[in-house]
């Protein structure tokens, strides 16, 4: 099979959807892959390292399957032909007309966001890869911005206490931040409505906030289901006395193709004192903060700093591509058999034809 990765051309996506030690992997299984030049060096991968795994640089639109990150821009749209099968973010939900434009072509694609959270479909889950590196990043963001300290320090001149973190969500993302909130020596309290994450989060070392009255809440897939209203007042309100107590709150509550759930309402924020950091991991979804602008970072009258960060993983790029092209790399060994559920969980145009 020959497979192309073309440069990436979105703003703010510095990954790419293969690295050479992925391309050595496929070589050796008799593909033949063609990288367009200086698609990997945004992410730490020059020409020569690809050309030392057995690539060849060249025109990548051309291979019978073309793997991106981000969703192509109509100009790649017009390079598809009818036989191409594109792998990558396709963003189904929130952009069907990029469906349709792909379907025009005449091409089948599959998109990395849809494959089934099943287990023989894990090495291929990217949504969590990706949710790895955001968690990650978002801590230490906060940790940076926050103008105290996260460890407990004894010193000579007193001590200083530690840092109280609030991470709201606890998918692969909030997991990711309640660890390395740990590491870094904050106190970690974490919330989900899915009661099943609960050993996850003390397993951690961090305390499970329980809200009286919400069941559990957990819908298929793994996701959170969408609470009612006055589930979602309950929540609010149990809520918002925990964030008043805290130095640093991540959110990560997002299900794909819905808006992002209001968990923090303006009062809360007014709540919080001077210095406080949010880091809203929902920015690109309309945000769990009712204050936070996608793709900003400002400041509040009361001195809060609400930060809606935008693909974050691309501020990691080496290792958010490493991470990447290995769920690229299991998709490709797994075949596109379209009978195969994972394949068909992930197609979302063929021949064609928008399914």
């Amino acid at each position: 099979m020959r497979i192309g990765v073309p440069k990436e051309r979105v703003d703010r996506e510095r990954r790419v959807a293969l690295v050479p030690d992925v391309v050595r992997r496929l070589r050796a299984a008799e593909h033949e892959v063609v990288i367009e030049a200086a698609a990997g060096l945004t992410a730490g991968a020059t020409d020569e390292a690809y050309v030392q795994a057995g690539a060849t640089i060249g025109d990548p639109w051309g291979a019978q399957v073309v793997a991106k990150v981000a969703p192509p821009t109509a100009d790649e749209v017009a390079r598809l032909g009818g036989d191409t099968i594109l792998v990558g973010f396709l963003n189904p939900l929130g952009d069907p007309g990029g469906l349709e434009a792909i379907a025009a072509r005449g091409a089948t694609a599959l998109a990395m966001e849809k494959v089934p959270r099943i287990s023989r479909a894990q090495s291929m889950d990217a949504l969590s890869s990706q949710a790895t590196v955001s968690g990650y990043r978002a801590v230490l963001i906060a940790a940076t911005e926050l103008p105290r300290f996260f460890p407990m320090f004894m010193t000579a001149a007193g001590t200083v206490p530690p840092a109280q973190v609030l991470v709201l969500g606890a998918g692969v993302a909030g997991l990711q931040a309640i660890a390395t909130a740990r590491r870094l020596g904050a106190v970690v309290t974490a919330f989900d409505i899915r009661s099943a994450v609960k050993e996850q989060i003390q397993s951690l070392g961090a305390k499970f906030f329980e809200v009286e009255g919400i069941g559990d809440a957990e819908a298929a897939g793994g996701y959170a289901r969408e609470l009612t209203p006055e589930e979602q007042q309950l929540q609010r309100e149990a809520l918002s006395v925990q964030m008043g107590k805290s130095d640093v709150i991540v959110t990560t509550a997002l299900v794909p193709g819905r808006p992002a759930p209001k968990l923090i309402p303006a009062a809360a924020v007014e709540g919080m004192r001077a210095g406080s950091v949010i880091v809203d991991l929902a920015a690109e979804a309309g945000g769990n903060c009712e204050l936070t602008q996608p793709g900003e970072t400002f400041v509040t009258d009361n001195g809060v700093k609400i930060i809606g960060p935008l693909n974050l993983p691309s501020e990691m790029a080496e290792h958010a591509s490493a991470l990447y092209a290995r769920n690229i790399l299991s998709l490709i060994e797994l075949g596109f058999d379209p009978g195969d559920e994972v394949v068909a969980g992930a197609t979302v145009v063929r021949n064609g034809k928008v399914v």
